[in-house]
């Protein structure tokens, strides 16, 4: 029921909301060895070392690099941690 004069309210659909994607993202600095960087992607994402190499090579090259894509709570917990290891990571909305 609503009130004279006000709009109804409308649930949103939380369940699709919080299943909508988010990429984790890796940026460049002038800072951190690529040695440590390959290092920090296999302890915090448990790559094998070919696969945090990719990575790293795709941030030094590139700029950034998309490490993991999921839901947006554990997009959190990651780039919290990569912040952790003082490397320069942001989190971002997959386009659908």
């Amino acid at each position: 029921m609503t009130q004279t004069g006000t709009a109804p309210i409308h649930e949103t659909d939380t369940a699709e909301s919080l299943a909508t994607p988010w990429n984790v993202i890796v940026h460049n600095d002038p800072i951190n060895l690529m040695s440590y960087v390959t290092m920090v992607f296999q302890r915090v994402f448990g790559f094998a070392r070919t696969k945090a190499e990719q990575h790293m090579m795709e941030v030094h090259q590139k700029g950034r690099s998309i490490v993991w894509t999921g839901e947006r709570e554990q997009a959190e917990h990651y780039v919290h941690q990569l912040h952790g290891y003082q490397l320069t990571a942001t989190m971002e909305k997959v386009e659908v």
